[in-house]
């Protein structure tokens, strides 16, 4: 099938007007103008999308789908509170709670054009989820404990669930990590114990200098999360004794950036010392502007991150605290944080933010052979944006009207390995209605 459009934007090279994708079950064949496809490959159909954008489907380098049904439950607090108050509500769902959150986080993502998570979780149901709607997916296993004796019982039952995991799941989508929850709520020896576990090149995520409280709580040894958040929820753990280092220094020291594949999340409180870490040490990293920014955590770095070659994605992080999963969003969001915070010297441009919410978050996923770009013979992940609204027209330059005009509502296709999960409103392999009656239910329990 040859899908063509008033523009394609392959992002690996400058878009195309009057553009078109050939598709042959799940690979991309070529992108070029259209005559130019039809001239090569006359006998193939043709499906003209209109006055639309045809791009790589969004790659979101950081979520927690099981996340979605706490939307707008907690607001208005930091970092800290919010992750205590969060950690309350969690105490309260339910198996079949978690399922109806994942699934209600999974067809927001694959309506928006997201095609690609990588998840955080705990849970199987989030797996269950993105097999069945289609996404592909890095799922992460998550692992926590600051009590040393411990961790050898929940890494065995981590490793157990990750090996579970990988044999009920499509290899050909769906990848499976794990992930060391935060500096604050992992022994050292727990960092130690997941990069041994993961020399193969199983996928490693971790939350990672986040916030304020985060680093005086690694560095100094005080702050919000140690005197509401862990010590409400893990009293018992050993005295934490300050580093006197950065959160980035702490970690370095227990091996877990000799893993050779590191997602590190946030990193908002970062030097020059620390970014060289991540540039000797190949790690790369899932910013989440809207995230970030919603809860005072900071900004991060982007141009110095790029300017030292690391690989650098956006995330929306959990619809608990950012709302949404609009990656049309975060890269408005993150552009005009950068301008905002850093002026001429992180002038980021529209492509270059759409580059960060495609190919940009497929490198820091290490999955850039296969997505992030629309080249032939690449898996057929793309996606197609509706040009015709108001606040689109004119237009002259594609790739800015995507970033600073588009939302999720003028996402019309969604596809993952050629094969179209989302078109006009309705999703292939689920209904949502149903999804979104539970899902207002299970609200009203977690508010009263």
């Amino acid at each position: 099938m040859i899908y063509t459009s008033r523009y394609v934007l392959p992002i690996s090279q400058p878009y195309i007007e009057n553009g078109a994708v050939l598709v042959k079950d799940d690979k991309i064949v070529a992108v070029g103008p259209l005559e130019d496809i039809k001239a090569t490959y006359p006998d193939e159909q043709i499906e003209d999308l209109g006055s639309a954008a045809i791009l790589p489907g969004f790659i979101d380098c950081h979520t927690h789908l099981d996340h979605s049904v706490m939307r707008g439950l907690v607001e208005d607090n930091a970092y800290a509170m919010w992750k205590y108050h969060i950690m309350q509500a969690e105490e309260k769902l339910e198996k079949e709670d978690w399922i109806v959150s994942s699934m209600l986080g999974a067809f927001e993502a694959v309506s928006a054009g997201i095609t690609t998570v990588a998840d955080i979780t705990a849970h199987k149901t989030t797996l269950d989820v993105v097999q069945q709607i289609g996404l592909r997916s890095i799922i992460y296993r998550e692992v926590e404990t600051m009590d040393k004796k411990r961790i050898p019982e929940v890494m065995e039952a981590a490793i157990a669930d990750i090996e579970a995991w990988r044999a009920q799941s499509d290899s050909s989508r769906t990848t499976i990590g794990i992930a060391p929850h935060s500096a604050y709520s992992c022994h050292p020896e727990l960092f130690r114990s997941v990069a041994r576990y993961a020399t193969d090149g199983t996928p490693v995520a971790l939350h990672l200098a986040g916030s304020v409280e985060e680093y005086d709580f690694v560095k100094y040894g005080s702050s919000r999360l140690a005197r509401e958040v862990r010590d409400q929820y893990d009293a018992d753990a050993p005295f934490w004794l300050p580093t006197g280092v950065s959160p980035v220094r702490y970690v370095l020291q227990w091996e877990i950036f000799d893993s050779p594949n590191v997602l590190a999340i946030h990193c908002t409180q970062v030097d020059d010392a620390d970014i060289e870490i991540f540039e000797k040490k190949d790690i790369s990293i899932a910013y989440c502007p809207r995230f970030n920014a919603k809860l005072g955590m900071g900004i991060a770095p982007l141009r110095k991150f790029i300017d030292a070659g690391l690989r650098v994605g956006i995330g929306t992080d959990s619809p608990a605290a950012s709302n949404g999963m609009s990656m049309n969003e975060e890269m408005r969001t993150d552009l005009l944080l950068q301008r905002a915070a850093f002026g001429k010297k992180s002038f980021f441009t529209a492509a270059e933010a759409l580059r960060l919410a495609t190919l940009g978050g497929a490198e820091a996923l290490r999955i850039d052979d296969k997505v992030g770009s629309l080249e032939a013979g690449k898996q057929a992940d793309m996606i197609a944006i509706s040009l015709t609204k108001s606040s689109q027209v004119p237009t002259l330059e594609p790739e800015s009207v995507v970033v600073h005009s588009s939302n999720p509502s003028e996402v019309f296709m969604t596809m993952v390995n050629g094969v179209v999960i989302y078109r006009d409103g309705t999703f292939t392999h689920a209904e949502s209605t149903k999804t979104k009656e539970a899902a207002e239910e299970i609200i009203l329990k977690l508010r009263s």
